[in-house]
């Protein structure tokens, strides 16, 4: 999955059967700042709830057809969810907004706490069986 920002829509009077009533949205995929990183892509909207502004993610090849509701379609990349909030491990950028009331809340958060230590999950495993 990857990041993107919805900036427009394309309007297709004629598409194939299984892509009847699929919004089709212009994404700018974004790196881990949230700037622009490669090519403008056409995204086909499998949450049926995105729109022009919104931070969304996306997949690309055949899991962008498998996310849609005939997993058959010709679709390169297909937008999976809106995300609500991104932090980063440092704790330091944040972009966020407010959940809209009409839709399921869905947030692409990465934990905020250091990692374990190495010794410390060893610590915790159960110890291993002698081989017989």
């Amino acid at each position: 999955m990857q990041l993107a920002r919805v900036i427009g829509t394309v309007v297709a009077t004629v598409k194939t059967p299984g892509l009847q009533g699929v919004k089709l949205l212009v994404i700018q995929p974004l790196d881990r700042h949230q700037r622009p990183a490669g090519a403008q892509l056409v995204a086909a909207d499998a949450v049926h709830m995105a729109g022009p502004g919104e931070l969304v993610y996306f997949v690309a090849a055949r899991e962008a057809a498998q996310a849609m509701p005939d997993p058959f379609v010709p679709v390169d990349h297909a937008i999976v969810g809106i995300v609500d909030a991104v932090r980063s491990l440092a704790g330091g950028d944040q972009a966020e907004r407010p959940a809209a009331a009409d839709r399921p809340v869905a947030a692409a958060t990465v934990p905020a706490e250091p990692p374990t230590p190495p010794e410390a999950r060893a610590a915790k495993r159960r110890p291993r069986r002698p081989r017989q």
